[in-house]
């Protein structure tokens, strides 16, 4: 269901959750961990899976030169948003779309004055390590009678964004029913790595993060709506002022450089 790490120079915790259900066990399964950490002040980002590695490593420097403790939960950005709808004790919330986000706020789910958005990427095709480029027309013949890897295509932000990008193009009502739907962007990013899948929709900062996989195609920004990523302190968080000052130093130029060597851009950059 899941699997937690530590950074063995820190305090720092990864929590990688599969809660697109958001049902009771899960649920408890998550309080339970979370309600483990140290008494110390404590912040808990629940963080778009995309943003795994970036994050990761941002949060790694801020908590040696903060002295606030890190936890990380990286998950779709619709699982982890119903889970702070469900009551789950997250002081920052990064969702890979500003859908998720929305809701939240319209719920008073977040603190609306801390919020705005932190990143952006780019939308790509990918195949194995190797792959030679193909153009948009030639993407169903490449992938034959194979699967086409994206996450959930009606919830989480990667899936929505693919989805609306070949619907531009003219190629959804034809390759949707050989669509592999995973529960989030790097579990469709592994489907390719593995050779589950021939062919994958992912961001451009996923592919950049897996050396068994390469880049096909990029897709049009015009094919799909904006990827952005906003960010806000949660309204029910237990450290707001550890997260609002997490979430200021990601605005940051260290957190910047840090996200721009992952690939990702400022909004408007």
């Amino acid at each position: 269901m899941g699997n937690n790490a530590c950074d063995p120079g820190s305090g720092l915790r990864y929590v990688w959750r599969n809660i697109a259900t958001g049902g009771p066990v899960l649920r408890l399964a998550l309080l339970a961990l979370l309600a483990a950490t140290p008494a110390r002040a404590d912040v808990t980002v629940f963080a778009a899976a995309s943003l795994a590695g970036a994050l990761g490593e941002a949060a790694a420097v801020y908590e040696g030169t903060s002295g606030t403790a890190m936890t990380l939960v990286f998950a779709g950005s619709s699982a982890l948003a119903r889970q702070i709808e469900a009551g789950a004790p997250a002081d920052l919330f990064v969702s890979a779309n500003a859908e998720w986000m929305d809701a939240l706020q319209a719920d008073g789910l977040i603190e609306p004055d801390s919020r705005a958005d932190l990143v952006g990427n780019t939308l790509v095709a990918i195949g194995p390590a190797g792959s030679p480029p193909l153009a948009p027309a030639d993407l169903p013949a490449r992938l034959g009678d194979g699967r086409l890897a994206m996450a959930l295509v009606e919830a989480v932000p990667a899936g929505i964004y693919g989805k609306a990008a070949l619907q531009a193009l003219g190629l959804w009502d034809r390759l949707a029913p050989q669509v592999a739907q995973a529960d989030n962007v790097r579990a469709a990013l592994a489907l390719v790595a593995t050779g589950e899948a021939p062919l994958g929709i992912v961001y451009a900062t996923d592919a950049a993060a897996e050396p068994r996989v390469a880049v096909v195609m990029m897709f049009d920004p015009s094919t799909h709506p904006p990827i952005v990523y906003p960010a806000a302190v949660t309204a029910g968080a237990t450290s707001p002022v550890e997260a609002r000052a997490f979430l200021d130093w990601l605005h940051g130029e260290v957190a910047g450089a840090i996200l721009a060597a992952h690939g990702f851009v400022r909004p408007g950059g």
